[in-house]
This record gives structure tokens, C-alpha cells and sequence, in this order.
């Protein structure tokens, strides 16, 4: 259990130390989902040249740019170390295709976000199935909805603590970090892709934009995909 005290003292260590200390705190059921973003692969450097004990997992959707697969076997080969990956049920996708479109998501927000419950939410669920710590890469700083969002908070609906090691983390620090520990990150980063998600629903993002600005870019609003507005 994680106690105010507990909760103040992450607000003070750094991520890595973080790490350790929720480990220690936690002897099992503790998983970190990486998107195979810059923050996640902050996150992911860090367990396991740590070798924490800390389950990675990612959400293949079936929607993915081939540069997440490219970088997920890099990832395995330099940590020596599996991410475990996650597929939505192929009936759930079937329905959905064929009633509503293969590329149906751009129709309306209702279709969209229920693409993302279908190819992301219910993997996820299944993932966090009796995890104790669910650790992220979220930054304060990504979007209004991260904006107020505490470094560790307890998830009612999926009785589990969610962490937020670089919620207090800036961008540049997140680059610093990468190229300070020589960290792989998708190629896709030089060519204008900052927050990158499904290969249909993101777009490189101009100068000055929202680094968000380039997922689900013909929408006005609604900028999640559901994983993180429980």
C-alpha cells in the first residue's frame, strides 16, 4: 500500500530511484506499458539496466507503422529482454471492420474511440489483469488532461496504482536523457512525429504545434484514445 509519505517521497526522487522504490515497495504485479515513445524508452532503459522487476509490455493494434516493430526488436536484442506485446481480439476487429469499415475511425468521434477500446482498451485490461503498479510515461506537460494528473494515484475502477514517473518531466529533459544514455527511439521522431500512435490516426506535426497535435488531427478535440481518462 502507498502511504502519503510514500506518495511524498516520489515527488522527490528522481524516476530511476522511483523505480527502485516502488520495486522495493511492491515484491510482485508490477508492469510498465510502453508505447515505444521517447518517454517510454526513457522508462524502459531504465528497468532494465536496472534488471528491476518490473513486467514491459506494449499493444500491438494491428494499425501500427512498421518503425514500432523495428525499434521493439532493437529494444530486444540491446536489453536482452522481452516486452511482452498484446493483440485486441480478432473477433472484436472482425466485427468492427465489417460492419463499420476498415478505416471507419474517421467518420465520427464515437467510431474512432471505439477503434481505440477495441485495439487498445481491452488489451490493456487484459494486461493489467492483477497488477498491483501500472507504471506510464506520461509528462504534465503533453496535454489539459495531464496537466494536473499527481506523480502516484490509485485506480478505483482497476484497483491498482498508477505511477507516473516523468509526469514532472520536461521534453527537453526526455531528449537529454536519450542522448545522454545513447537510447534508441523510433526513426520516426526526426521526421516530425513527436507523439505517435496508430499509422492512420498520426501525422508529423509542424513547428510550434502541439506535440499531440498530430494524432487523430481531423478532430477538434477529444485528444485521448480512452487508456488514460479512467
Amino acid at each position: 500500500m502507498i502511504s502519503k509519505e510514500d506518495a511524498d517521497t516520489l515527488e522527490k526522487l528522481s524516476p530511476e530511484n522511483g523505480l527502485k522504490f516502488i520495486s522495493d515497495k511492491f515484491s510482485d504485479g508490477i508492469v510498465f506499458s510502453t508505447s515505444l515513445g521517447q518517454e517510454d524508452q526513457v522508462i524502459t532503459d531504465l528497468i532494465f539496466k536496472n534488471k528491476l522487476p518490473i513486467q514491459v509490455f506494449t499493444l500491438d493494434t494491428g494499425r501500427l507503422f512498421y518503425e514500432h516493430y523495428e525499434l521493439l526488436s532493437k529494444n530486444n536484442s540491446r536489453y536482452q529482454s522481452k516486452t511482452k506485446v498484446y493483440f485486441p481480439n480478432p473477433s472484436d476487429v472482425e466485427k468492427y471492420v465489417n460492419e463499420k469499415g476498415i478505416n471507419a475511425f474517421y467518420h465520427s468521434v464515437e467510431d474512432r474511440k471505439e477503434c481505440c477500446f477495441i485495439r487498445k482498451v481491452k488489451p490493456l485490461n487484459r494486461a493489467l489483469e492483477n497488477a498491483s503498479v501500472w507504471i506510464t510515461g506520461l509528462r504534465a506537460e503533453q496535454s489539459e488532461n495531464r496537466e494536473n494528473m499527481p506523480i502516484i494515484e490509485w485506480d478505483e475502477d482497476r484497483k491498482l496504482y498508477k505511477y507516473n514517473p516523468l509526469i514532472h518531466w520536461t521534453y527537453q529533459e526526455v531528449l537529454d536523457y536519450l542522448e545522454e544514455n545513447k537510447v534508441q527511439e523510433l526513426s520516426l521522431h526526426k521526421k516530425g512525429f513527436i507523439s505517435v500512435g496508430c499509422q492512420p490516426c498520426t501525422r508529423a506535426v509542424e513547428a510550434g504545434e502541439n506535440p499531440r497535435a498530430g494524432r487523430w488531427w481531423w478532430e477538434n478535440s477529444h485528444k485521448e484514445c480512452g487508456l488514460h481518462t479512467h
